[in-house]
């Protein structure tokens, strides 16, 4: 596994040893309560998050077994899916108090869902997979509105917008440009796609990722050379790769 996998994967650990640690510190309050009602209550709690623990383990190894063994098991999908929502809040928290970075954190998380993605070793056809961008790839002084329709680009060659499409063609892929998450969404559902292409930067990737539940989403971070959502960019050869993970013939 790479470094920046790794890491992602060891503050999954950190986050599931705190629960453990809310497990123990709750029986150690409650053991010496002699009322029935205390009784049952530290029962049910701590029945309650050793369940949630148990749960949480076997999803984490899980991912590292997949990671290692470039092997998916669908009936453990949504075991990951649970582990990562619950634990991904408390890896941040753990990261910041270990001084690492937001940014990194959520890069680490993007590079292994690709990897979990990869390891599905999907078959689809271009037409069933979405390239999903964001409108700040797209120049910031150029008046054509892509939002809605991507072919109204005029492929001038002042942003990446006309090589996308230049690749989505290619490929037969789907391609739309999106101002929010809620747009997003909308495109996904009315497309019916089976897989996402997202093109976005760390915050919109990680929380994209989480929401699209167990939708199959590869992340591809876009490049800010002029800060945070202006005429940014991305790397091509990035989202071809991402499209021949999940395509056939891939």
């Amino acid at each position: 596994m790479e470094t920046r996998k790794r890491l992602y994967i060891g503050l999954l650990v950190s986050s599931m040893l705190i629960v453990m640690l809310l497990v123990i510190t709750t029986w150690y309050l409650m053991q010496n309560r002699d009322i029935i009602l205390s009784k049952i209550l530290l029962f049910s709690i701590i029945f309650i998050l050793g369940a949630i623990f148990v749960i949480l383990g076997i999803g984490i190894l899980s991912i590292i077994i997949m990671i290692i063994k470039s092997k998916s098991f669908s009936s453990l999908d949504s075991i990951i899916r649970i582990a990562n929502d619950v634990l991904f809040p408390i890896t941040i928290l753990t990261g910041r108090i270990a001084g690492i970075s937001k940014d990194k954190i959520q890069r680490s998380y993007i590079a292994v869902n690709n990897n979990l993605v990869k390891s599905k070793k999907l078959l689809l056809k271009g037409s069933q997979v979405m390239i999903l961008l964001p409108h700040c790839l797209q120049d910031s002084d150029c008046p054509h509105k892509i939002t809605m329709d991507i072919n109204n680009c005029k492929k001038c060659g002042k942003c990446c917008i006309s090589d996308i499409i230049d690749l989505g063609q290619k490929y037969d892929a789907i391609i739309k440009v999106a101002t929010g998450g809620t747009m997003a969404r909308r495109f996904i559902r009315d497309c019916r796609a089976k897989g996402v292409i997202a093109v976005a930067c760390e915050r919109d990737l990680s929380s994209g990722i989480q929401e699209s539940g167990l939708l199959p989403v590869m992340g591809v971070l876009n490049c800010r050379p002029n800060g945070p959502c202006i005429n940014t960019n991305v790397e091509i050869d990035k989202i071809e790769q991402a499209l021949l993970t999940i395509c056939k013939g891939g």
